[in-house]
């Protein structure tokens, strides 16, 4: 992983208008960019849920989906998810589908750096144990669909604003009912 990342730069209608470096880009004036969010799932059906590191400049210590980044200028979001799933929990994925793609928000953390994203959520199989990157994540948990739909229901504050506002189109957890 290099120290710099280029993410994508998007007009409101999702056209490409350019790139700019990942540490430049999140500030109180994020311009509307390119990203993903998935799902790990394991074999017994349970999805992953992690906890950002506290040092995260954005959204510290909450409770998300398993893996999110931005693919690179000529990147597929299937390798971005292969790259950050990778970077992040040290796990190898297969069976990357997107699940809502057309995903878009804006959520503002409260040191007040905007996320600003156009962010389809993909599902993919989890491989091989998880070995999370401490920079990254410093907890993680396998529930049930049933205990993550509850989750988003019962306490919205302990959890990333995109994972809360994706959770109604997840394919996964309307399987599981009302």
């Amino acid at each position: 992983m290099t120290s710099s990342e280029t993410v994508v730069l998007l007009a409101d209608d999702g056209t490409r208008t350019g790139t700019a470096d990942k540490a430049t880009v999140h500030t109180a004036t994020t311009p509307l960019h390119l990203a993903f969010s998935c799902h790990l799932l394991g074999d017994d059906g349970r999805v992953l849920v992690t906890r950002r590191a506290l040092a995260k400049r954005t959204w510290p210590g909450v409770w998300t989906n398993s893996v999110c980044g931005h693919p690179g200028p000529d990147e597929s979001f299937e390798d971005a998810i292969l790259r950050r799933s990778r970077f992040e929990l040290g796990v190898e994925v297969a069976d990357v589908e997107v699940v809502v793609p057309d995903f878009r928000y804006r959520a503002v953390d409260a040191s007040g750096v905007v996320e600003n994203e156009i962010c389809p959520v993909f599902t993919a199989r989890a491989l091989s144990p998880v070995r999370p990157n401490p920079d990254e994540v410093m907890d993680l948990a396998w529930v049930t669909p049933a205990q993550l739909r509850d989750a988003v229901r019962a306490m919205p504050f302990a959890l990333s604003p995109w994972l809360v506002q994706h959770a109604a189109g997840l394919p996964l957890l309307a399987e599981v009912g009302a």
